[in-house]
């Protein structure tokens, strides 16, 4: 794998800092839009996963699955990729709903490049040990929340 020239960024959420209100589960979740660069020539896919590693829970919380994009530059739109199951076994993208006082949490919004494509809806979990070995590349992009 390398780690060398993909990159996420958004227009929503500014690398390491807070995640604004309207992205949060209390007040309606509006997905925040994310932009790739940088996909190599190889990948075949694009997958993206939210993942809040602070959460109390043994393994986090996964907030969103996202397969079957296209392997190219740009906007990630939702519409166009397959959802997977999220940790609250739902599909779709769900806000920052950490609990109160808990502190900050950080939301990882990872994007990897692909050399076969996912089958199914898999749960991150599942992503990570059926599709580490397709893995080309990675990258992330990390905001902050809290309640």
């Amino acid at each position: 794998m390398q780690l060398k020239d993909l990159a996420l960024t958004s227009p929503d959420i500014a690398n390491g800092t807070r995640i604004d209100e309207r992205f949060a589960g209390e007040v309606g979740s509006e997905t925040p839009r994310m932009v790739v660069k940088g996909v190599p020539d190889d990948a075949v896919e694009l997958a993206i996963i939210c993942h809040d590693p602070d959460a109390p829970l043994p393994h986090g919380f996964t907030h969103w699955t996202l397969y079957g994009l296209p392997a190219i530059d740009g906007e990630i739109i939702p519409d166009v990729g397959r959802p997977g199951l999220n940790d609250d076994e739902s599909f779709g993208y769900v806000g920052p709903f950490p609990p109160y006082g808990h502190g900050d949490h950080r939301y990882y919004f990872w994007v990897y490049a692909l050399k076969r494509p996912v089958r199914g809806e898999p749960s991150r979990d599942e992503f990570l040990h059926r599709y580490a070995d397709a893995v080309i590349e990675q990258a992330r992009l990390v905001g902050i929340y809290s309640r």
